[in-house]
């Protein structure tokens, strides 16, 4: 009697971003039967999104400082990175026919800054290579005999698998489908999660009611921000950024918010320090600025001999008094450090990503959960962070690479 063909093992992978894509990808050139799942209507909504204003796909910068970008967790993302960087993602994009080029920030986009036409090959390459996707299934974890639970539009559904790959995102823009819904159902299961939290976000400040109205949505260019990171040492970077109805925000707030953050966390708020007129030194901005104004309004003084207005000059009115806008020593001295107390982040669905989430202590070095022995995890829902500037989609696809190669050598694996 003819032996039966043996079924090929059965690979759920949960999310359709980047993270959940590339773990399908690895699974199903390994022959692997890849079922995916989303929640929403269509994959990579979240991708498409990043790539409303130009799609950032990765960085130039060089290793090991690229690794450094993850902070606390450098070696373990650097771990992930050792087998698909910033050269092995564009060379991946090749693939579809996407050349890209190198920014003058170093940052690396696809030659017509699309995401639309990355995210329509990939998925189109993996309908080819047999993976189906299913949309509109939230997960819900799972039922008694172990399958998967899915709320669908016809009522729950199950589905059994050999293995699953989480891929979740974080709590950032929860109307695309990363929500951090799954938070409370593996935390009900004893799974080591760090708490989500706000990152490359903007801070509220609390502005008077003339500045908020007045000036919400200037942009500040350049200025640099001083401030100390987490080891207590003062840093400083140059760059751009906006100011906010309730604070500030911008690619340079989001570069520094992790200290910012955990500042706040341990003492309940921080103080960022501006400086508004970088590149002239305190000294000489004194003797301009004691230079007789002949009549003219501060406003106008300010202009002429600091080359300030608006905005800036509204800050500056916003942190000193009266009897100090008089006195030329002071209001030099502000411009070069003008004092901005940050009392909270902005709310996490307001940010571009979030920090916390299944603590990598959790995971074993294929990313499988060490007590669920065929779960693994992959993308944002990992306590890892890092800031914009590509380095956040290139561990997505790094860690989803990884956790697809995981899973494929579990379910091949003889038992």
């Amino acid at each position: 009697m003819p032996t039966p063909a043996r079924l090929p093992p059965r690979l759920a992978v949960i999310g359709g971003g980047p993270a959940g894509l590339m773990a399908a990808e690895v699974a199903c050139t390994a022959g692997i039967e890849v079922h995916l799942f989303e929640a929403k209507g269509s994959v990579g909504r979240k991708f498409l999104i990043a790539g409303k204003g130009g799609l950032n796909l990765t960085h130039s910068e060089p290793r090991p400082a690229f690794d450094a970008r993850y902070r606390e967790r450098a070696a373990e993302v650097g771990a992930w990175l050792d087998a698909f960087d910033a050269d092995a993602l564009r060379e991946w994009a090749r693939g579809f026919g996407i050349e890209t080029y190198v920014g003058s920030s170093g940052r690396v986009f696809p030659m017509d800054r699309k995401a639309a036409p990355l995210l329509r090959g990939w998925v189109r390459r993996l309908k080819d290579a047999g993976v189906q996707f299913h949309v509109h299934h939230r997960w819900q974890g799972w039922d008694d005999a172990g399958a998967l639970r899915f709320a669908t539009s016809d009522g729950e559904a199950a589905f059994a698998a050999d293995a699953v790959v989480l891929a979740l995102g974080g709590g950032s823009w929860p109307q695309l489908g990363s929500d951090g819904a799954w938070v409370e159902t593996l935390a009900a299961r004893g799974i080591d999660i760090a708490p989500l939290q706000s990152a490359n976000c903007g801070f509220d400040i609390g502005w008077s009611e003339f500045l908020a109205k007045k000036h919400a949505g200037a942009p500040l260019k350049p200025v640099v921000a001083h401030w100390r990171d987490s080891a207590g040492i003062e840093r400083a970077l140059q760059g751009e950024c906006v100011l906010t109805e309730s604070g500030i925000e911008g690619s340079l707030i989001y570069a520094i918010a992790a200290d910012l953050r955990e500042a706040i966390n341990r003492d309940g708020a921080t103080i960022l320090h501006l400086d508004l007129v970088p590149g002239r030194e305190r000294e000489r901005l004194h003797r301009d600025l004691e230079k007789p104004r002949k009549g003219r309004s501060l406003g106008e003084h300010l202009r002429r001999q600091a080359g300030i207005d608006g905005a800036k000059v509204a800050l500056l009115h916003e942190v000193l008094d009266k009897p100090a806008l008089r006195d030329m020593t002071r209001v030099a001295a502000t411009l070069k450090r003008l004092p901005l107390r940050l009392l909270r982040p902005r709310p996490m669905a307001e940010t571009i990503s979030t920090a916390g989430g299944v603590r990598l202590e959790a995971l074993d070095d294929a990313l499988m959960l060490r007590d669920f022995p065929g779960v693994f995890a992959a993308g944002e829902m990992l306590d890892w962070e890092a800031p914009t500037g590509g380095y956040l989609l290139t561990a997505c696809f790094a860690s989803g690479l990884r956790a697809g190669n995981g899973a494929v050598r579990w379910l091949q694996a003889p038992r």
